[in-house]
């Protein structure tokens, strides 16, 4: 009979507690056996079970709260048994602070603590308190060697260009024809999943994430390429509908560009098909990271002008927006305010509609054209990209070393990453599609205008020229008709307007 603090003729009150540190498969079969084992010493030892505490997937060495073991010691201090049993001495503890909190306790309230593989640990004697603590220093040091030697492995990982685990991402992961055993974590049985070969890329998820590129380049919003994914019937690799969320992080995954990253810094070339060259990948984080894009839900604009035709009215600041009103009932579009009234949507957009294909009809349309990416360098760009990147490793190598402090660390950062930043946009520039490209130099622009995407036409107008609504003329227009053309003021941003013959 092992030893307790149970008054003679009396069975000792015990409880377990089971912890497994990580439980890959979710099923919770180490808890269980060791659960188990714990109930056979019990029973051979003619001890009463009255409480089981379980922590699974959490490590005692980690720091995480565990909720089985704070609920057990606040119980022992109400006297709820008298001994602990465990598998090992370490699934109780890996840090000397809660060492000592639990020595302290099983003093206090005579609690005899005894494990499957260990043995008793007597920890009402001083040599007993000594093994337990060398126990617990043996416990973290082989703790802390595991979490080195898992960190190193997957920094090699990362620094090799392998892929580290997890959910493959979209756009790779074509299967080898091989599989394997794994248990499904929702029912606990072993199954058969394909083996992956994450270093291919999977044709279409590859021209999906192409599309999305293009998409943004030429001036579409991120919800464009969404509307498509959906139309395609594409979802996410865990089989779900493609959201704002997953979208977006979808084209900011440096592996597009075949990136290699390791908590979160870029780390060298992977080692997988690269989909999307760096220079464009670059692009589509700055458009998707800049801090002046409006990235809120809200609903679709439906019309060519809705948030981009201004109020002339002095004074008003404001935008248009599109309602409907007034005996026609019709869309129109007016300022929040009402400076003016409404202007029938489509006449004033087809007034606008005409202007611009007029203008990208003349011979001198390809002026208009940005030019401000010719002469900018990509390769050099990137080679400079790099060793900015390396000098950002440098700089927290020498932190971690001690040989620089927070100021100078801070500092140097700052100045790598105000530098990328500028890299980026260079590189930005030299990849953005120009929205004017597909109307420029085709046989018939109406029918190019007519083929593009709403949103694509709203980059055109923003790019092109301004417009503001002033108040109309009251009663019949010189021409027959009732809409003010001459209360719409068109302004340039790049080029002329046409001259009159033309």
């Amino acid at each position: 009979m092992r030893t307790t603090n149970t008054p003679a003729g009396q069975r000792a009150r015990a409880v377990i507690y089971c912890r497994i540190s990580q439980d890959r498969t979710g099923a919770g079969l180490g808890v269980d056996r060791q659960r188990i084992d714990c109930e056979a010493l019990a029973e051979r030892n003619g001890w009463d079970v009255v409480e089981v505490y379980v922590d699974n997937d959490i490590s005692a060495y980690s720091g995480k709260k565990r909720p089985g073991y704070r609920q057990m010691l606040r119980d022992l201090a109400e006297g709820a048994a008298t001994v602990v049993i465990a598998w090992h001495t370490d699934r109780l503890h890996r840090s000397p602070t809660e060492l000592e909190e639990y020595i302290d306790l099983c003093d206090q309230r005579g609690v005899s603590t005894h494990t499957v593989q260990a043995g008793e640990l007597d920890l009402a004697t001083p040599s007993g308190r000594m093994t337990a603590r060398i126990l617990g220093a043996v416990a973290r040091q082989e703790s802390e060697h595991k979490g080195h030697r898992v960190a190193r492995a997957r920094m090699q990982k990362a620094m090799a260009g392998e892929w580290g685990g997890g959910i493959r991402p979209f756009g790779w992961g074509v299967p080898t024809g091989e599989t394997k055993k794994t248990v499904d974590r929702k029912t606990g049985e072993e199954i058969e999943v394909p083996v992956l070969d994450m270093k291919k890329a999977v044709p279409e998820e590859a021209a999906a994430l192409e599309q999305g590129h293009d998409m943004l380049l030429a001036g579409q919003s991120l919800k464009s390429w969404l509307r498509w994914l959906a139309d395609k019937g594409f979802l996410t690799p865990r089989g779900n509908p493609i959201g704002h969320v997953e979208g977006r992080d979808m084209l900011l995954r440096p592996r597009n560009a075949g990136i290699a990253v390791y908590k979160g810094e870029e780390v060298g070339t992977g080692l997988w098909e690269q989909i999307v060259p760096v220079e464009t990948h670059r692009a589509v984080v700055a458009i998707l990271k800049d801090p002046n894009r409006r990235t809120s839900p809200g609903s679709t604009p439906k019309w060519l002008g809705s948030l981009i035709y201004e109020c002339a009215h002095p004074g008003c600041t404001e935008t248009v927006r599109v309602t409907k009103g007034g005996r026609s009932k019709l869309p129109g579009y007016r300022c929040k305010d009402n400076h003016g009234g409404a202007r029938r949507v489509t006449v004033l957009d087809e007034y606008i509609e005409d202007i611009i294909i007029s203008r990208l009809s003349r011979p001198d349309a390809a002026d208009l054209l940005e030019t401000e990416a010719v002469g900018i360098d990509v390769s050099a760009l990137q080679q400079e990209s790099e060793a900015v990147r390396r000098r950002l490793t440098d700089l927290a190598s020498l932190f971690g070393a001690g040989q620089i402090d927070m100021a100078q660390f801070a500092q140097g950062s700052d100045t790598a990453r105000a530098q990328l930043d500028g890299i980026n946009q260079q590189l930005a520039k030299a990849a953005t599609r120009d929205p004017l490209v597909p109307l420029v130099g085709v046989p018939d622009v109406r029918v190019a205008w007519k083929a593009l995407e709403l949103d694509q036409q709203r980059q055109v107008l923003r790019t092109l020229m301004r417009i503001r609504v002033h108040k109309s003329r009251p009663g019949r227009m010189p021409d027959g008709g009732y809409f003010d053309y001459d209360s719409i003021e068109v302004s340039w941003r790049r080029g002329s307007a046409p001259s009159a013959g033309d």
